[in-house]
């Protein structure tokens, strides 16, 4: 299912194009167009804050991504033919969550490449650095299965689209693109509740970038626990849950 998956995402270069270039786009638009009204605290410089919110903002497309394939291949009966052939019925959304992390592990790469290229370096070494890709990896993961199962919900390709805009919101409230001390106290603490907001505090504090937030929320002043937290609590929900939503929706 795996191969499969990556054979179909082959023959859609368009979604290829866009996996890579998307993130660069945003990138150039946030960094040079909102960048020029944004000044941090101590002197850092957006761009270079701004670029590990951006891994974390790709990761977040894995619900989009994974939402529409699912979604798309339950109304075109794809699913009820995987279930006369012997085969787990956990095949079918690992393969597909698992293409989606490679496409996503390619997009990284010119995503850091352009964050390079705009004042963006990592300071907290190599292994650190790692862990940070790793973990963007894992979040992309938790995110993949998560659309996987509302793609099974929402069973259309025109509900999944529309429902798939409203995931751009989640980045947006969080600290991917701004700080959030500014915000108003409720609303910043919704949005260091916010998974984002941990996955993206943990990236910073890898890659060397840590941006200290006087007196945040337990995600954000303790964020790889809580990126793990998170991690682990969606998984152990979503994966059963998704499994069986399958089962029933193929029958």
């Amino acid at each position: 299912m795996l191969g499969r998956n990556v054979q179909r995402m082959r023959r859609a270069p368009g979604l290829f194009v866009i996996t890579l270039t998307m993130p660069v786009t945003m990138l150039l638009f946030f960094g040079y167009v909102f960048g020029s009204a944004v000044v941090l605290d101590g002197g850092t410089d957006y761009r270079a804050y701004l670029v590990p919110g951006l891994f974390v903002a790709t990761a977040v497309n894995g619900v989009m991504t994974s939402m529409l394939s699912s979604a798309q291949d339950y109304q075109r009966g794809v699913m009820d033919r995987f279930r006369t052939l012997p085969m787990s019925r956990f095949a079918i959304p690992a393969g597909q969550t698992g293409a989606d992390v490679l496409l996503a592990a390619v997009g990284l790469i010119p995503l850091a490449l352009c964050g390079y290229a705009v004042g963006w370096r990592v300071e907290g070494g190599a292994l650190p650095a790692l862990g940070a890709f790793a973990l963007l990896l894992l979040f992309r993961l938790v995110t993949a299965w998560l659309g996987h199962w509302l793609g099974l919900l929402l069973k259309t390709e025109e509900a999944a689209g529309q429902m798939g805009g409203a995931t751009f919101m989640l980045p947006l409230l969080s600290n991917a693109y701004v700080p959030t001390e500014g915000m108003p106290g409720w609303l910043r603490t919704v949005a260091e509740w916010n998974p984002v907001s941990a996955v993206t505090a943990a990236c910073r504090d890898l890659f060397g970038n840590a941006h200290p937030a006087a007196g945040a929320s337990w995600p954000v002043a303790h964020p790889l626990a809580a990126s793990l937290a998170w991690a682990a609590l969606v998984l152990a929900v979503v994966v059963p849950l998704t499994v069986r939503r399958y089962g029933r929706t193929a029958g």
